[in-house]
């Protein structure tokens, strides 16, 4: 199945709660959280308190909560997100001195770990831990800024990606694309490999119905 995970970055932060039940409402079972420190990445979001006022909300949907941490030190903060309510908790590959430790710390609080690989970070960066991974995150922006243009080759990224795990028999690792999804790419990072599409202003879009751009971005798929 392919999940597309709708970042509130782009939200209306005065409505938040409204915004997340909107896209629930149009059939949005995932709900990616991007969480930014101001040092990992070059802008502050929000921490653990924000994730868990809106977990019961994807909870009366039985809606994945994933959280992509792009944060300096993440070991001292996944226990808190954890607690939060994520299902899905991701750390960056350039951020873990001991990328291994942390992912079999976030398994042994209940979760699924994820790893996210910036750009310029090369897939062998995650090759030893991929077996240990419930998620693998492809960047196709740098991280920091929504609404940032998708760069092209994360195309091949992804389709190099989706060969690693299928040669390893890893059918249950979910393949994440995130940064510049829209409607006119959706499609195209689907067959490049991905099974999960992180989309911010391509649902959040100012003057426009939640139900219509997620029907926009589900009509791109099909076709």
């Amino acid at each position: 199945m392919f999940h597309i995970a709708p970042s509130i970055l782009t939200a209306d932060f005065a409505r938040l709660g409204e915004e997340v039940t909107d896209a629930f409402e149009a059939g949005i079972r995932w709900l990616h959280l991007d969480v930014m420190d101001g040092r990992f990445v070059p802008n502050m979001s929000f921490g653990p308190m924000l994730v868990r006022s809106l977990s019961p909300i994807a909870a009366r949907y039985e809606a994945i909560v994933d959280a992509h941490l792009m944060i300096a030190d993440p070991d001292n903060y996944v226990e808190d997100f954890a607690a939060a309510g994520c299902d899905y908790i991701t750390v960056h590959a350039e951020a873990c001195t001991h990328l291994h430790r942390t992912v079999q710390h976030i398994r042994s609080l209940g979760k699924r770990p994820g790893v996210a690989l910036n750009p310029a970070t090369p897939l062998s960066a995650v090759e030893e831990v991929l077996p240990d991974l419930s998620l693998l995150l492809i960047m196709s922006v740098n991280p920091g800024f929504g609404g940032q243009k998708f760069i092209p080759a994360s195309l091949d990224k992804l389709a190099r990606a989706r060969r690693m795990i299928d040669e390893r028999g890893l059918s249950d690792v979910v393949l994440q694309v995130d940064g510049g999804v829209n409607k006119s790419l959706i499609a195209a990072v689907r067959d490049a490999g991905a099974t999960s599409a992180v989309t911010g202003s391509a649902v959040y879009a100012p003057g426009r119905s939640r139900a219509e751009t997620i029907a926009e971005l589900q009509q791109a798929l099909a076709k």
